[in-house]
């Protein structure tokens, strides 16, 4: 018997196992199989592998069908890897004790990741152990009203609370950044809102990686802050190089995305890379014999591996670190480094141990990037070959920034509707900077971490962070370069990308077929965005929206809005961002606001408004009944006048009053609509 052969199935090219592999979790994240199919599919795999493997020689399954059957293989185990990695089928899962509705519950939970708080909560994500007395399990998020006299908890610090407990709801309005998909692509199903006073702590620690590496964080913090590390370029300094963001005020994050640097604040392959330069560069004396490189790499990948759990592992941090990884051992090794491959083995192992990392927008986008530097960069780089070194430097600096701006610009517009025109000056100045930065940070970091801080150095570091914030600022002023509400569908996107790859190949190795597919996929994104014209201006819709504490009614007709709105959203027109997330996604322009009317007339249905006044005619017999600022009106004796189609109430309401009416036209059989629960209403 032939004994299996490993290197058969290593040297079957990775790029396409991971691609099936990918294939798989995509089709799993939509359809969400059972995890009874998903082992079924993963067990067929392997045998379709093996049957394959075993009879290459034989007339029945010629032997190209291993290939097949090994990236079937793949695609089943990323079907499996999603299936098995989520948490809501264990049975003790909390989504399985508390409903859609809010509920109070006791329970014990243990805290694992401190978040940027909220204007009246304190944030934390927490691990549930039992809820109202039971074993439980999953991820949390934890709202905490804040409060002078409760203290921040450290990770792994457990509780025993009594909140309100509440499932991830739908979206409240149209176009708005999907917040509970994000959570759930968190694996966090839910979350829970504490008073103060319902919170006893524990005597228990979970003394976790995250537990030691948070109490050295903020003895670090501690020691910069007794040296008078001046405050605003702490929290810059602690972002950039222990990835913890909370404390940075909205001001200076809002500075760094407009001059596109915003990338520099969250620990990523930028900081990641320069680490592992710094650490080779302090290694240098070391021997370059077979021991001395064995000693290197493990050092190397040490290092790397204590940063990325200092800086708290979170998804940027830990795609960062493996890809680093990889690239060490080949530079260490003296071998070939297939950079692709590299990529490919990166997100195979990283989606291997967490699949939803997928469906995080700076897992794409970073990936992106990367290939896009790598592919593209070197195309850019022979356009133009300085002299001087200095030069070339910054020349090489300019084709990196643009070869990941190329590559990310499709996407980057799609999730976030702006880009920063000037973030070639921004990665010219402050690349060259960041090494340094990065260097005495790492070093001030290191000393502070056994209480001694050398306050030259200190100052050094401090100066450097100030002047790093006001060049971000400066070229943040420059508004006029920073593009904002930008609309892009999702098919625009990939058609975008459709064209910029077809370029890129035509530009490596010009020649006439390549020069046609360019000038098709350019004719094919013309007709994908004509198409999607054309689908906007034949849209004629009626949108209820959900405003707390005021009302929002639009009519659309093509491209064109009118909005109905109540004084105080119209007198802060700058701050209507759900509206604002509706034009941008529909192409759309705002041609008039007025008052809310008592009476609508929109596609043969005649829609009565009533607000707070409680003014009504008994001849109005309305389709539609809205209504907006809790009026004081009994719904019994008007529905004896006549009986609509339907009732709806937005988020002006009291939800005391909307769960009488709720009540009353149940009894009477006439649907009901509340966009607090259900979201937005649309005719």
């Amino acid at each position: 018997m032939r004994t299996f052969s490993i290197m058969r199935v290593l040297q079957f090219p990775l790029i396409k196992i991971t691609g099936c592999f990918v294939l798989g979790l995509l089709l799993a994240h939509f359809t969400k199989p059972p995890f009874f199919i998903s082992s079924i599919a993963l067990i067929i795999g392997f045998i379709s592998v093996l049957i394959t493997y075993k009879l290459p020689r034989k007339s029945i399954i010629p032997n190209n069908y291993f290939g097949i059957a090994a990236l079937f293989t793949a695609f089943t185990i990323g079907i499996f890897a999603f299936a098995s990695h989520n948490p809501t089928r264990n049975n003790h899962h909390y989504i399985h004790y508390i409903t859609s509705q809010k509920k109070i519950c006791t329970a014990i939970i243990c805290i694992n990741e401190k978040l940027k708080n909220s204007i009246a909560n304190n944030r934390y994500v927490a691990q549930i152990k039992t809820l109202n007395g039971k074993e439980s399990y999953g991820k949390i998020l934890l709202n905490i009203k804040k409060n002078k006299n409760i203290p921040n908890f450290d990770i792994g610090t457990s509780l025993k609370i009594i909140g309100l407990f509440d499932t991830n709801k739908s979206l409240k309005n149209p176009n708005q950044f999907d917040y509970w998909n994000y959570l759930e692509n968190q694996q966090i199903y839910g979350q829970v809102y504490v008073q103060s006073s319902n919170i006893k702590i524990g005597t228990f620690q979970d003394k976790s990686i995250a537990y030691y590496a948070s109490i050295l964080r903020n003895r670090i913090i501690k020691n910069l802050e007794k040296n008078h590390f001046h405050k605003s370029e702490l929290s810059v300094v602690v972002a950039l190089i222990l990835g913890q963001q909370q404390d940075i005020s909205p001001e200076i994050v809002r500075d760094y995305q407009y001059a596109g640097a915003v990338h520099v604040l969250s620990v990523s392959g930028l900081h990641v890379g320069f680490i592992l330069l710094f650490i080779t560069f302090l290694l240098k004396p070391f021997p370059n014999t077979k021991n001395g490189t064995v000693i290197k790499l493990i050092i190397v990948i040490t290092f790397l591996w204590a940063f990325g759990i200092l800086a708290g592992l979170a998804p940027s941090v830990l795609r960062s670190v493996t890809m680093f990884s990889f690239v060490a051992v080949g530079m260490y090794l003296r071998r070939s480094i297939n950079i692709y491959n590299t990529l490919a083995v990166s997100v195979l192992l990283i989606l291997l141990f967490q699949p939803s990392f997928l469906f995080d927008v700076g897992f794409q986008l970073s990936y992106v990037a990367l290939y896009f530097i790598v592919w593209l960069q070197p195309l850019l780089a022979s356009v133009w070959k300085p002299k001087y070194k200095i030069v070339n430097y910054f020349w090489e600096i300019i084709t990196v920034s643009f070869a990941a701006q190329i590559g990310t610009f499709p996407m980057s517009i799609y999730y976030f509707h702006q880009f920063p025109g000037l973030f070639f000056v921004t990665n010219i100045v402050i690349l060259p900077g960041m090494s340094l930065i990065l260097g005495l940070g790492v070093i001030v970091m290191f000393l502070a971490a056994f209480d001694w801080v050398w306050s030259p150095l200190l100052k050094v570091l401090e100066w450097s962070i100030w002047l790093l914030n006001k060049i971000i600022a400066w070229v943040a002023s420059f508004e006029d370069f920073i593009f904002k509400d930008i609309s892009l569908h999702f098919y625009t996107m990939w058609g975008l990308y459709l064209v910029i790859f077809s370029f890129i190949i035509w530009m490596k190795k010009p020649t006439y077929f390549k020069f046609i597919v360019c000038l098709f996929t350019l004719v094919i994104l013309q007709i994908i965005t004509l198409q999607i014209r054309y689908s906007n201006q034949n849209v004629e819709e009626l949108i209820v929206f959900n405003k707390k504490g005021g009302s929002s009614i639009t009519e659309r007709y093509g491209d064109k809005v009118m909005e109905y709105s109540s004084e105080d959203i119209q007198n802060n027109t700058k701050e209507n961002l759900v509206l604002k997330s509706y034009l941008v996604a529909n192409y759309c322009i705002l041609k008039k606001r007025k008052s809310i009317p008592n009476l609508l007339y929109f596609k043969n249905k005649r829609i009565l408004i009533i607000d707070s006044l409680g003014v009504y005619l008994e001849k109005d017999r309305p389709d539609i009944l809205i209504l907006i600022n809790s009026p004081k009106i009994n719904l019994d004796r008007l529905f004896q006048y006549w009986k609509p189609q339907k009732v709806v109430v937005d988020g002006s309401n009291y939800k005391s009053y909307c769960k009488v009416w709720k009540a009353t036209c149940a009894k009477e059989k006439i649907p009901f609509h509340d966009t607090a629960e259900k979201g937005f209403y649309k005719l």
